[in-house]
This record gives structure tokens, C-alpha cells and sequence, in this order.
């Protein structure tokens, strides 16, 4: 969105933006993938990210164009919850099979993205390091095993994880929940327009983002390609630990769950071909 663009769009804009919006919704919600991930592919990242770091300063120019966004991104989030929370209970490894190939189908747009400003050997000590915190924290609370009961005040950190998802690409909001066993009932109160739910979870969203939003914002800013690089390590590594692997045990379900896995992979590389091939202004 830089000052030479045209003002308006067109309806084909207006319904692809609506459709990346969906997809960034849908991507806040679904296990392992993060909607600041998508916002980054889709080149929508940076001005979401101006609008919420100067609210006051960009709402004219930016608003109107994110708009079409902001729709999507509601129906993304709010239309899939239920059907995801019941594909996560009647069909879970399949289900999550499918999110590791869009993961993985999606890799090499971020890797591209992550370089884009070039790569330094701070880049690769970064994505590095964040790769084995990620992994030392998953393996470290799935040692231990430690569930906690949901509350208000869980809802609260449920809320700030999913606002870290969309503020910070890579970070997908069920890579904390899962484990915590927090995950699956926060899906399913949002399914359910549960207000004990929502209310928490919207205070701690919207807490993180006043709080984060200018503080990320400056990071990628000035140190673009070290953050990025992060960001791949963090996503390579929360990958990695959602992989059910005791779904490929018997041959039947290994032959399903590979199907799910190249679907996914397909599906975001078809998605990724045509996101370069609609340039949206």
C-alpha cells in the first residue's frame, strides 16, 4: 500500500481481499498455523501492522483497503470454529495432517519473505535459536504434562496468544493451548458465542495488541531479516511437534494422514501461485 496506488478497487479486489481476510481468520484458529503467517504472504502484514502501531495517524489511508480484510477475517474466525472443533474431535490426526502440509506448502513463501532484505549470519543464529527454545519449551511441557483448568484468567492468556498470532507471523496461538489443554474448549466457546469465553479472551487480545503492536512493529522495522529468520525457526519447530506420530503406526492410517499431508501442501502451494498472479493494490 505505498502512496502511488490507486484509491480505490475494484470488485475483484475488494472480493479477493475479502477471501485473504477468511484465510487469515481461518489461519488464526486452526492448530499450527499462524494468521500473521498468512497476512505476511498475502502481503497484507505491514499495513495491518502500520494501522494498529498509528491507529490515529494511517486510519484514513488504510482502513478503507483493510476493510474488505477485516470482514473476511471475522467470517474466517467465527464461520470455521465449530466445524473445526468437530473435526478435531471425531477426526484429529487427519485434521492436524492436513494443517502441517498447509504449513508446509507455506514454507518456502516465508523463507523467500524472511530474505527478502537479505540474510546475515544473525539471520541463521536466529531462526537457530529460536527453533531449539521452541523445541526445549513443547518438549518440556509435553514431559510434564501439565494441563491447567480453564478459568477467566486462562481466557485472558488464551486471548493474548491468539492476538501474538496475527501481531507476530509465526506464532500460532495453539501451540501454547494445545498442550495446556486449553485449546480445544476456547475453539469450542467460540463456536458457541460463549460470553464467559469471548469476553476474557477479547480483553486479553486487545490488551496485547495496544501493548506489542508498536514494539513488533519497530522490530521488524530495524531488524527485519534477524526477526524473520526467527519467525521460520518458530514455525519449522511448533510444526515438527504437532505431528501426531502415533497416527502412522498402522498402515492404513499412515496411507490417510500422507494423503492429508499432500492435500495440505497442494493447497497452499496452488494458494501461494495464485496470490502472485492477482496482484491486489
Amino acid at each position: 500500500m505505498n502512496k502511488k496506488e490507486n484509491s480505490k478497487m475494484s470488485p475483484v479486489q475488494f472480493v479477493f481481499r475479502i477471501v485473504q481476510g477468511a484465510l487469515i481468520g481461518l489461519g488464526a484458529v486452526l492448530p499450527g498455523i499462524s494468521g500473521g503467517v498468512l497476512g505476511v504472504i498475502f502481503g497484507i502484514y505491514k499495513p495491518i501492522m502500520e494501522l494498529l502501531s498509528h491507529p490515529f495517524k494511517n486510519f484514513r489511508t488504510h482502513v478503507p483497503k483493510l476493510i474488505p480484510v477485516f470482514i473476511g477475517g471475522i467470517i474466517g474466525f467465527l464461520g470455521v470454529a465449530n466445524i473445526l472443533a468437530f473435526f478435531l474431535n471425531k477426526y484429529p490426526d487427519p485434521s492436524v495432517c492436513l494443517f502441517i502440509g498447509l504449513i508446509g506448502g507455506m514454507l518456502p513463501s516465508l523463507f523467500r519473505e524472511a530474505g527478502e532484505q537479505g540474510r546475515t549470519k544473525g539471520s541463521w543464529i536466529s531462526l537457530v535459536v529460536c527453533m531449539c527454545v521452541i523445541f526445549a519449551l513443547l518438549i518440556g511441557l509435553d514431559m510434564t504434562s501439565y494441563e491447567v483448568t480453564p478459568s477467566f484468567g486462562w481466557y485472558l492468556f488464551c486471548g493474548f496468544c491468539l492476538a501474538l498470532s496475527v501481531i507476530a507471523p509465526g506464532m500460532s496461538f495453539s501451540t501454547l493451548l494445545m498442550p495446556l489443554g486449553l485449546y480445544t474448549p476456547f475453539v469450542e466457546g467460540i463456536g458457541h458465542f460463549d460470553m464467559a469465553i469471548l469476553i476474557p479472551g477479547g480483553i486479553g487480545a486487545v490488551v496485547t495488541v495496544i501493548l506489542l503492536a508498536k514494539a513488533i512493529n519497530a522490530l521488524f522495522d530495524h531488524h527485519y531479516s534477524i526477526a524473520f529468520h526467527g519467525i521460520v525457526g518458530i514455525v519449522i519447530a511448533a510444526t515438527v511437534m504437532i505431528i501426531p506420530v502415533s497416527g502412522f503406526t498402522s498402515a492404513g492410517s499412515a496411507i490417510v494422514n500422507s494423503i492429508c499431508i499432500v492435500v495440505g501442501v497442494v493447497i497452499a502451494l496452488a494458494l501461494d501461485k495464485f496470490n502472485s498472479s492477482v496482484k491486489v493494490e
